[in-house]
């Protein structure tokens, strides 16, 4: 009964989700631009402590109350971990942005970190104490299980990772339009070969805007028909060069994994 009961809140709750009340403004991260404040409302910064300070390792997107959705790949089991929600700048104390750390987290368990390639790469955060959700801080749309998205679909990556391979991080959070390359296309040998699978997803391969180091564990953002902005990947892998032609950013195929997100937060 409460498992029914708190999908049936996920539900209720993805109602209002997905629908920045600042709208980011779309043009044609690597190459990117800089993001309209709080306008991908639910991309959070997933920071470690070192020496008494907090470092920014990745993103991540709010997907419950007290729920973030990151990559596998950035959790360390011998790391302390917190999310900024709700800023724009990683370095100004933004009024309305919180600090909040993380109580648990859930690593998919066919992730195997020697092998990348295999996918899974996706993990789930609970906060220590949920969020209550504003003009800054909302709930991300997941999409409907099993969704695939056509060849050259537009989306938007989003992060605070390198502007360029080996480059600065920035101190404002960063987007980019990236059209997904499909399967068929991106798993042939002149592009990822073997090394993606279909519970990946790959945007971009332009050799001009991609996902960099900084931005893994955040979200690939596409629009619904209805106007909604769903996350469809999380930043999984790319190539040693943030931004290599026919070497898209690939990403956790999320409708891939929506039964099993589920099963985290009910149980948890």
């Amino acid at each position: 009964m409460i498992r029914t009961l708190l999908l049936s809140a996920l539900v209720a709750g993805a109602l209002s989700c997905g629908l920045p009340t600042n709208l980011p403004q779309l043009s044609r991260v690597v190459g990117g631009e800089e993001a309209t404040p709080n306008s991908w409302p639910w991309q959070v910064s997933l920071q470690y402590s070192s020496n008494g300070q907090w470092r920014h390792t990745c993103g991540g997107s709010l997907v419950a109350n007290n729920w973030v959705l990151t990559a596998a790949h950035c959790i360390s089991s011998s790391r302390t971990y917190r999310v900024l929600l709700g800023r724009h700048s990683l370095s100004t104390e933004e009024p309305g942005s919180l600090a909040v750390k993380v109580s648990k987290a859930v690593i998919h368990e066919d992730w195997n970190a020697s092998k990348l390639s295999n996918g899974n790469d996706i993990a789930l955060l609970k906060l220590a104490s949920s969020v209550s959700l504003t003009d800054q801080i909302q709930l991300a749309c997941l999409p409907p299980a099993g969704t695939i998205l056509a060849n050259n679909y537009p989306c938007y990556v989003t992060g605070w990772g390198r502007l360029q391979t080996n480059g600065a991080l920035p101190d404002v959070l960063q987007q980019g339009l990236l059209l997904v390359v499909d399967y068929a296309t991106c798993s042939s040998p002149s592009w990822w070969g073997s090394s993606v699978k279909t519970n990946m997803v790959c945007a971009g391969g332009d050799g001009v805007i991609s996902s960099c180091n900084g931005d893994s564990g955040g979200p690939l953002n596409c629009q619904a028909a209805d106007g909604r902005w769903q996350v469809h990947g999380v930043v999984s892998f790319g190539s040693l060069g943030c931004n290599y032609y026919h070497k898209p950013s690939v990403f956790t195929r999320v409708s891939n994994y929506i039964d099993w997100i589920q099963k985290v937060i009910a149980n948890n």
